[in-house]
């Protein structure tokens, strides 16, 4: 089969690999029918983040199931399905207590050993534990299927966000990136109820898309001009609820310095960088809370998927750009120039 591996810094190729097979009875196979490229993927592509040559890359797909090893029992082949980025099975405390991101049995799509989601088909462990079944006759709508790949990862992980920035109906958020992340941020707060969102970003196609999704206001400013605007528009106070979606010294600084008193900030940026930005000082005298980290989309999946099948919420408007597996190493190109903010990679 044809997949997307990593050579070297801005060497991504597209190869035949041994095909996705069942090695263990809890595994399934799916071949792939939508994957994309994700904003953390270019940490890799950059080098900063280290691979090893020929390694699978790519943690975001659905697709349907060709194959279930003996113990699967929730699955068949010709179920869609939508894969969170993190396998897991499922059974552990942890997934139990809704993260499964902690699953000692999970593990991440493109390790070591492991399939990446950009490619013809992927081995899934812990089939029954990972993978969610969606509406058979989603298969025929192509708006549905790009909008339902976005629960892989960008969507829950916005979500993820704004429950830990602690959003509620009536609140005011500002959300710090304009990445996909960022904009699916901006969306769940509108879903959760808040009033107010503020989204900070300079590229007006990407704002326009927050507009859409629900932001009230757009502050282009970065740094200290950036805290002195969305501290204008409330009043002095600062955002109830801040999503920082960047990961840099830089954004958690702002995503700080926005916060009101009393208010929280959901940190699902990868971190990245020399420093965290966090002042444990002004923390403590603001009473500023933070929480956040790789978000446990599979648990959130259930909550999600009936929004956007029902229309309540459309992430897809985040993904601009469409390839084919082929054009995978195009794709990432145009996200690292960013004439691109999400690459769908279409079967």
């Amino acid at each position: 089969m044809r997949a997307t591996t990593i050579h070297a810094p801005y060497d991504i190729r597209v190869e035949d690999v041994p095909d996705a097979a069942v090695r263990h009875p809890k595994d399934a196979v799916v071949r792939v029918l939508r994957a994309c490229i994700c904003g953390s993927d270019l940490w890799a592509y950059r080098g900063e983040a280290e691979r090893e040559p020929g390694q699978r890359i790519g943690h975001e797909f659905l697709g349907t199931v060709v194959e279930t090893g003996s113990e699967v029992t929730g699955l068949r082949p010709g179920d869609l399905v939508v894969a969170p980025f993190m396998w897991s099975d499922g059974a552990c405390e942890f997934c139990a207590e809704g993260l499964p991101t902690s699953c000692p049995n999970g593990g991440f799509w493109g390790a070591n050993g492991s399939d990446g989601g950009q490619g013809e088909a992927v081995r899934v462990p812990h089939a029954d534990g990972t993978l969610v079944k969606l509406p058979a006759e989603a298969a025929g709508d192509d708006r549905l299927l790009t909008a339902l790949l976005a629960l892989s990862d960008v969507m829950g992980t916005g979500h993820h966000a704004a429950v830990g920035a602690g959003v509620r109906p009536g609140s005011t958020v500002a959300v710090v990136g304009d990445g996909a992340v960022g904009l699916c941020g901006v969306l769940a707060a509108k879903r959760l109820g808040a009033e107010r969102i503020i989204a900070l970003g300079r590229h007006q196609a990407r704002t326009d898309i927050a507009r859409t999704f629900g932001a009230t206001d757009v502050v282009a400013e970065r740094g200290e001009a950036a805290v002195a605007a969305v501290r204008e528009l409330t009043a002095g106070h600062g955002a109830h609820a801040v999503i920082e979606a960047v990961g840099t010294e830089q954004s958690m600084r702002t995503a700080v310095g926005i916060t009101r008193p009393g208010g929280g900030i959901g940190w699902v940026g990868v971190p990245h960088g020399s420093g965290t930005g966090l002042d444990m000082g002004v923390l403590f005298a603001r009473n500023i809370a933070v929480r956040g980290g790789v978000a446990p989309v599979r648990a959130y999946i259930p909550e999600l998927l009936p929004d956007v099948l029902n229309g309540t919420i459309d992430p897809s408007p985040v993904f601009d750009l469409t390839v084919d597996l082929a054009g995978v190493p195009d794709g990432y190109r145009a996200m690292d120039d960013r004439s691109a903010l999400k690459v769908l990679v279409k079967a």
